[in-house]
């Protein structure tokens, strides 16, 4: 486990790193305008890395970004190219974007738009390739949705998400894709829809959600390292929760009232099997352990679970379940069926 540990170490090193470095924008890049009626901080434009492991994404509009820091608590608001156009609190970072928002010949956000959401210590870097593969071969448009992964717990995380739903304006069907722990974002996300609403539904415009690897169940990966210091230091307090926090997460996470899909990982005979996991897995999170009752529909692909978002039949199989419900064919679904009693979720490996 020695080298288990060195790696993690200077992952963390990395993700520490990169958060924290900006870089000033060229002199061409202009102050951005303040609101007469409200006192904004004043602001040096500032080329940023646009958010990783320390920003979390409350708003988005055509690359356009109002983001928490997760240590210090105030908000920023990113141009596309990522520099930042003003700061303070929501209120003053939110009276920016409308002020900047005319000026800006924006287009309408597409009545169709696909949500996609990293998983544990990524970026939403690594759900671009997938996300331009869906614009590109369908009629949707496209958001990816940043969180701070590691620094703070799913709650905080799907609090976000449901800021950044609450504001597409004038869409008319969301969709999500999601790898790993984005899933239990999105989770977490849907029963906290249920539980402020009156009639305890979700958002009319949610349609169908697409879990790449999902931790559905917890994970044993996350069991067997909880004792690392490495491990609580790199993946945190999310991370924490997939391991022996897991039996209190699962009760605040929904089984998805819409249709949804399931696409697990399994290491080929080249790579081998993860030999902290027991059974199929895909060297992070186990076959068994992605599996829900109620899933449309089921597929495992052989891959790596860190880059199963980057496989073509993934993203082939993605696109075909956003547009009719089936990751193949109609008449080749495999669904899992929804307990009759509707019960929750049970603990990691407890499904075949």
């Amino acid at each position: 486990m020695r080298w288990y540990s060195i790696g993690l170490v200077s992952t963390l090193g990395a993700v520490i790193a990169v958060s924290f470095v900006a870089l000033p924008v060229s002199a061409q890049t202009s102050a951005a305008p303040m609101p007469p009626a409200t006192k904004l901080h004043w602001n040096l434009p500032m080329r940023t890395l646009g958010g990783k492991q320390f920003w979390t994404d409350h708003f988005i509009y055509q690359g356009w970004r109002i983001q928490q820091n997760v240590v210090t608590d105030h908000y920023r608001l990113l141009d596309p190219r990522n520099d930042r156009r003003a700061w303070g609190t929501w209120q003053q970072c939110y009276a920016s974007w409308k002020t900047l928002k005319p000026t800006q010949s924006l287009p309408a956000l597409k009545p169709r738009l696909v949500i996609f959401v990293h998983g544990l210590i990524r970026s939403r870097g690594s759900m671009e390739g997938i996300a331009h593969y869906v614009q590109q071969h369908g009629d949707y448009g496209t958001l990816c949705f940043s969180y701070a992964s590691t620094r703070a717990e799913v709650r905080d995380h799907a609090k976000a998400l449901r800021d950044v739903v609450s504001h597409l304006e004038g869409v008319q069907e969301i969709d999500f894709v999601a790898h790993s722990l984005g899933n239990i974002v999105i989770r977490h996300f849907l029963k906290d829809e249920m539980d402020a609403a009156a009639d305890h539904r979700i958002d009319p415009r949610i349609k169908r959600i697409v879990m790449l690897a999902p931790p559905n169940n917890g994970a044993q990966l996350a069991e067997r390292m909880k004792k690392n210091p490495a491990f609580k230091l790199v993946f945190g307090v999310s991370g924490a929760q997939l391991a022996d926090g897991w039996s209190r997460l699962a009760d605040h996470l929904a089984i998805p009232p819409c249709e949804f899909g399931i696409i697990a990982g399994e290491s080929d005979s080249w790579f081998g099997t993860n030999p902290l996991l027991e059974g199929k897995d895909d060297f992070v999170v186990r076959v068994a352990e992605t599996r829900l009752p109620g899933a449309r529909d089921f597929l495992v692909v052989f891959g790596l679970h860190s880059f199963i978002m980057d496989q073509e039949i993934v993203r082939e199989s993605t696109l075909r379940f956003l547009e009719h419900g089936y990751f193949r064919t109609a008449e080749k679904r495999t669904p899992i069926p929804a307990p009759a009693d509707g019960a929750a979720t049970k603990r990691a490996g407890d499904h075949g």
